[in-house]
């Protein structure tokens, strides 16, 4: 539990039986609507300490990210718009695209791409295409 009273998994671990040492898996309990782990060998069942049984954290710094961006300009299920023209060639097409990076303020916001042969933008940051 974090400083603030909110809860952050983090590692959540394997499991394993205290009577046969196998791998203890997660299982529902619909009856009392807990989680449980529970051994697929023998009938050995633990209550879990708490919900999450799974984390994936995603984490990109931006240098990582521009790696992306000439095949997400070419992405056509991305939004498109032409609000925001070029400053350098004056091409007035912009890919959108949500960025999962470590940086908070980033996770949230929608990076502009230049679709332009030379220039692509990317979290208002230049840089030419060679």
């Amino acid at each position: 539990m974090e400083a603030d009273g909110t809860y952050e998994p983090g590692f959540v671990g394997i499991r394993f039986c205290q009577e046969c040492n196998n791998m203890l898996y997660p299982k529902e309990d619909k009856e009392n609507r807990i989680l449980l782990y529970a051994c697929r060998n023998c009938d050995y069942q633990q209550e879990a300490d708490n919900s999450c049984i799974y984390v994936n954290k995603i984490t990109h710094e931006v240098d990582e990210l521009t790696q992306i961006i000439a095949d997400v300009s070419q992405d056509p299920t991305l939004p498109r718009t032409e609000d925001h023209p070029c400053q350098k060639c004056g091409h007035k097409e912009a890919v959108f695209f949500q960025s999962h990076s470590a940086r908070a303020e980033q996770q949230q916001g929608l990076a502009p791409t230049r679709t332009c042969d030379r220039y692509q933008t990317h979290f208002g940051k230049r840089r030419q295409i060679q």
